[in-house]
């Protein structure tokens, strides 16, 4: 157990150096807001730049799109229908009678305005086949890392399946919880990456057909994809190399880290009012060369208690009232819930396994086994000994 006596004054030290931190970052988003401002006259020529030398930059970064000044969302009143999905799971262990795990979605569709009864439950599957559990060994990939990605398919596939299931003439967007972008997958091996992006990509196809907006809402952003692009802008060479020019120095001795470790969230927390919502923005991450017409457009909103990231794909994005749509359907899910996407919420509720469900799990497995022939089951001693532990 923790020793609260010893920790406290590691806690009073970390303090003062987040205040300290919080003060450099105040002083570094006000400059950005300049930068910002330069970058509206100079993005034409910025954009070039970035075209002629993205193969010798250091950095990830998205690139503006269009016009950049703040737009006003308004809550969506008219009728409409939300569409959610979140995951969970039971880990995989060897200490258990069996190795296996389960994924359990959670299925959340949401009417408003045409009095129909909301639509709240979940899809659990146990996943036990040697395919299963050590396909992914071929390419590096752990058993555990392959049942996060599994879960994101069943999450993608179970959302796309109930958009298309509603034969419905008001307005349907779909909700995922969480980046669109699988950043993960750049040190994968290609035939990794194609395994686990074409089910997704075949979804967002059958998506983009029906003309169903997709969105990502990413609480509490970290991303430093903007902030990136205007490093182009401080830069004191005419041609950006980063390892050409700066190969020998560390982030801080850069010349462009004097916006490091701005992220995007701070900055546009400076310049949007609530219920605004930042221009829009295109990523640039490698993966994205697999993701074919899917590309990846981003904008920042101001929900009124937090800066969201809020991600959509080219068919949404680049299509302007799928992207009011969308948006305002957001920002309406964003006030019902009190701070966070009341749909995402549901959804997370409807999946998660307690422990008391895993125990169960396990125990019914082994009512099941037993019933089928196999004797001499039980956990490893390990595991016994903890759940029978005195503390």
């Amino acid at each position: 157990m923790l020793n609260f006596d010893k920790l406290s004054s590691q806690m009073a030290g970390m303090s003062s150096q987040l205040a300290e931190e919080a003060g450099h970052l105040s002083r570094k988003s006000d400059w950005a807001l300049t930068l910002l401002d330069e970058l509206q006259d100079r993005q034409a020529e910025l954009l070039t730049m970035f075209d002629a030398h993205r193969s010798g930059l250091s950095f990830s970064c998205a690139t503006p799109v269009g016009n950049l000044e703040p737009i006003l969302v308004e809550p969506c009143r008219d009728n409409h229908s939300v569409v959610a999905t979140d995951g969970s799971q039971i880990a995989p262990s060897r200490h258990e009678i069996a190795y296996c795990y389960l994924i359990n979605v959670g299925r959340v569709l949401l009417h408003y305005g045409t009095a129909e009864y909301p639509m709240l439950d979940s899809i659990p599957e146990i996943y036990y086949k040697g395919t299963d559990l050590y396909k992914a060994r071929q390419w590096g990939i752990s058993t555990e890392e392959w049942m996060g990605l599994q879960r994101r398919v069943a999450e993608v596939k179970n959302l796309t399946e109930l958009c298309l299931s509603q034969n419905r003439t008001t307005p349907l967007l779909a909700l995922e919880d969480g980046s669109l972008i699988h950043w993960h997958l750049e040190t994968y091996p290609q035939e990794a990456r194609r395994e686990f992006l074409a089910p997704i990509l075949e979804c967002w196809d059958r998506l983009a057909e029906r003309n169903i907006p997709l969105v990502g809402y990413i609480s509490a952003p970290r991303s430093v994809e903007m902030t990136n692009f205007l490093r182009l802008l401080i830069c004191p060479y005419s041609t950006p190399q980063c390892q050409k020019h700066c190969g020998h120095l560390t982030l801080e001795e850069a010349p462009c880290s004097r916006l490091h470790p701005l992220r995007d969230g701070t900055l546009w927390q400076k310049c949007l009012n609530p219920g605004y919502v930042s221009g829009l923005w295109q990523s640039r991450a490698s993966i994205l060369a697999e993701y074919g017409d899917h590309q990846i457009y981003v904008a920042y909103l101001h929900t009124g208690q937090e800066m969201a990231r809020i991600e959509m794909p080219q068919w949404t994005a680049l299509n302007p009232e799928l992207r009011r749509l969308a948006l305002s359907i957001v920002l309406s899910q964003v006030k019902k819930g009190y701070g966070y996407p009341i749909a995402l919420a549901e959804a997370h509720n409807q999946a998660v396994v307690t422990s008391a469900d895993r125990r169960r799990f396990f125990l019914v497995l082994e009512q099941q086994l037993i019933k089928s022939g196999l004797k001499h089951l039980g956990t490893s001693l390990k595991e016994t000994r903890k759940r029978r532990s005195i503390a």
